[in-house]
Parts: C-alpha cells; sequence; structure tokens
C-alpha cells in the first residue's frame, strides 16, 4: 500500500485561529515535512474556493497556487489535487498550468480530476450550476483534452462543451506515459464517472468502506471489459478522515477535540451535527485497529491511502504515530 497525506489549506475550518499571515508558512513546514518523510509518497489539497460545509469568510487557499508553490519548495514529495474540479478552468489552460508546474517539480505533478459537486461555490464564482450530465460531460471532453495535449503538443476538440483548434501545450510535461502527468479520476459515479475512469484513469478515487470499495470496484472492472481495458492498469484509491491515537481514550479525545473545533466555529448544532457525520464514516481507532481495517480493503485491491488528520495544522502528533506504527505494517 502506498500513502498520501492532504495539508490543511482553509477548507475544512482546518487553519482557523492562525494568522492568515501565518497561513502559509503552516502549511510550508508541513509540506518540508512530508517531503522528509518517505513513509509518505504524497501531498494533497482540495480544489475549493469556500469553506465547508458552510461558506464562511474564514481562509481557503487556491488548490493550483498552491501545487506551483509547493513544487518550489519541494524535492522528492509527489503532489497532487483531490479533485480539481474540471469546469472552474478551461481544460487546455489547464492543461499548460499543469505542465508547467509539472517542470517546476522535476515530474512530480498528480491531477486529480472530477466533475465538480459544491453548489453554492460554482453560483458565486459565476459557473452557473450546471445538471450531473453537462458537467460530467465537461469532464469526458476535458480529460481528452488533457491526454492530446500532454502526448501530442497540442489538442483539437470540437466537442458539446469545450472547443480548442489547435491549443499548443510546450513544452510538454516531464511526465510522458502513458498520459502524460497521471490521471486520478474522483469519483464513484456508477454509470458515467466509473466509465470515464475505465477509459481514460491511471488512478480512481472513491467509497473506502469494503462493502463500498468492492461495489464500485466491481463496477469499474465491468467498464474496463466493455471497453477493452486491463483492469489491472488501474491504481485503486481512497480517503479517509483519521483520528489515530495509542489507546482508544486517545482517539475518544481526539474526536471530542475535532467536534468542539467544529461547534465553535458553526455554532452548536450545525457543528455537532457536522462532526458527527465526518466521524461516523471515518477511520478512527489505535493504530492495530487502522491497520486492521485498511488490511481488509488492501485485500479488495485498495492499494493507495489518502489520509486528511483534522488538526495536523495545529497538533501532529496523530500523523507521527500513524508514521511509526501504521505505514510500516502496510507498505
Amino acid at each position: 500500500m502506498r500513502f498520501g497525506v492532504f495539508v490543511p489549506q482553509g477548507w475544512r475550518y482546518d487553519l482557523v485561529g492562525i494568522d492568515p499571515a501565518d497561513h502559509w508558512s503552516t502549511m510550508r513546514d508541513l509540506v518540508r515535512r512530508f517531503d522528509g518523510a518517505d513513509a509518505w509518497e504524497s501531498v494533497w489539497v482540495y480544489d475549493h474556493f469556500h469553506t465547508t460545509p458552510e461558506p464562511s469568510d474564514e481562509a481557503t487557499h487556491e488548490a493550483w497556487t498552491l501545487m506551483a508553490a509547493f513544487a518550489a519548495d519541494t524535492s522528492r514529495i509527489r503532489l497532487g489535487q483531490m479533485c480539481t474540479c474540471m469546469a472552474y478552468r478551461n481544460p487546455a489552460y489547464l492543461a499548460k498550468v499543469a505542465a508547467t508546474v509539472d517542470h517546476v517539480s522535476g515530474g512530480r505533478i498528480e491531477m486529480g480530476i472530477g466533475g465538480g459537486w459544491y453548489e453554492h461555490e460554482w453560483r458565486a464564482y459565476g459557473y452557473g450550476f450546471p445538471g450531473a450530465k453537462e458537467r460530467l460531460g465537461r469532464l469526458r471532453e476535458g480529460v481528452e483534452i488533457f491526454r492530446q495535449a500532454w502526448t501530442t503538443g497540442t489538442a483539437t476538440l470540437d466537442g458539446d462543451y469545450y472547443q480548442v483548434d489547435g491549443a499548443i501545450c510546450r513544452p510538454l510535461p516531464l511526465q510522458t506515459a502513458p498520459s502524460g502527468i497521471p490521471l486520478w479520476i474522483a469519483g464513484g459515479g456508477e454509470k458515467v464517472t466509473l466509465k470515464i475512469a475505465a477509459q481514460y484513469a491511471d488512478y480512481t478515487n472513491f467509497d473506502g468502506s469494503p462493502d463500498g470499495f468492492a461495489h464500485k470496484s466491481a463496477l469499474l472492472e465491468e467498464h474496463c471489459r466493455t471497453l477493452g481495458r486491463d483492469f489491472g492498469e488501474i491504481t485503486r484509491s481512497a480517503n479517509y478522515n483519521t483520528f489515530i491515537g495509542s489507546t482508544e481514550a486517545e482517539v475518544a479525545d481526539r474526536k471530542a477535540r475535532f467536534t468542539d473545533h467544529f461547534r465553535k466555529a458553526l455554532g452548536e448544532q450545525r457543528g455537532q451535527e457536522y462532526a458527527d457525520q465526518a466521524i461516523s464514516g471515518a477511520l478512527a481507532g489505535t493504530p492495530e485497529q487502522i491497520v486492521e481495517r485498511l488490511s481488509a480493503v488492501r485485500d479488495l485491491g485498495m492499494a493507495y491511502y489518502i489520509g486528511y488528520f483534522p488538526e495536523l495544522a495545529y497538533d501532529t502528533s496523530g500523523v507521527e504515530l500513524f508514521e511509526r506504527e501504521v505505514i510500516p505494517a502496510l507498505a
């Protein structure tokens, strides 16, 4: 199993209480820390503009700006977004951005891409909020533009949603095979998203529960078979909110601090509701319990864990425990 970790960027109220002038140094120092820890293969951010679960005046730092900054400030760790919303940027432009950042990083960029879902954010930025058919249509066409741009240096497409005519992407990304920058098609939509993944993805990212993972994997394999794609070429991953402690009491304390954080940020009722929701599906337990749970999905084919540690900007003890006792047991 391979391991990635999310860096707090504000989207999930995970920089609250830190002076905005210190946000960059907080993120930078964490990325440098992971760059120097061989246990981690990658660091990740979210592609969002407003906080969740409620839009607020709390900071949310932009994903691709962070990609460029992290690329220039690190030397080993791979850099990804889970996941970029296709319709937030013209895909020919985004292909060019990603290729440039791939050069800055020395060939360490991962392209996580999806159809997008945060309606308030879409409307606030003037993108409207088209139905799922259009959002997924844009995803499919955009991925085709990426592939052309990164493998041939130009892209031409007269699509339903995007029209490009000889858009030049030079230099090509440093990464060349099989489609240029590795593509992570994120989401578990069974009829469209997983079919797009079967056709184009190097990686997928969907439900990490054993039952959910097995179900989505079976559907992905079926789509691959229909398209004539080797299912084994696609690495399957999942994201996990992670609460770890050396004892069950420490795990409970970490959950309680998370809940208190959101009660203060969102108010008693809404904060409690959100905390309960986030905790209910979380990967929580002692190192032994977490190894057992991840082993179960590894045996189903889950090969890449990406962890979100809610307290990371304030307290690195959880991620340190995970490094010491979980990763060596599964890597």
